[in-house]
């Protein structure tokens, strides 16, 4: 069982930056792929990207490449996402996922445990 907390959310202006990090707990953290997913409201929740759970593989949606990127800690079970030169668009609820052993998939039915979400807001 993993359990997943986000935060680092919050309100930005166009062009500015904010690190998520989700937190997590549970001794299999470091074996799990970690994913991040955002939903806008009125919209389906949306892939942004994911790292496997070897950490040797990196995938993003095109909306954010070259804007944003994961990384992670195992010693501190924390995984985050680092988002630049912010875009109006890029509003949405953050939410980050684990999915034991697995390689990042940009599917959300690939992930066993979810975050609550933490809120993105980007306007001037």
């Amino acid at each position: 069982q993993v359990q997943l907390v986000e935060s680092g959310g919050g309100l930005v202006q166009p062009g500015g930056s904010l690190r998520l990090s989700c937190a997590g707990s549970g001794s299999t953290f470091e074996n799990c792929a970690l994913g991040w997913f955002r939903q806008a409201p009125g919209k389906d929740r949306e892939f942004v990207g994911g790292i496997a759970w070897s950490g040797r593989s990196r995938t993003y949606a095109d909306s954010v490449k070259g804007r944003f990127a994961i990384s992670r800690d195992n010693a501190k079970n924390t995984g985050y996402l680092h988002m630049n030169s912010l875009k109006p668009e890029d509003t949405a609820v953050y939410y980050c996922a684990a999915d034991p052993f697995g390689p990042g998939s940009s599917s959300a039915n690939d992930y066993n445990y979810w975050g609550q979400g933490t809120q993105v807001t980007v306007s001037s």
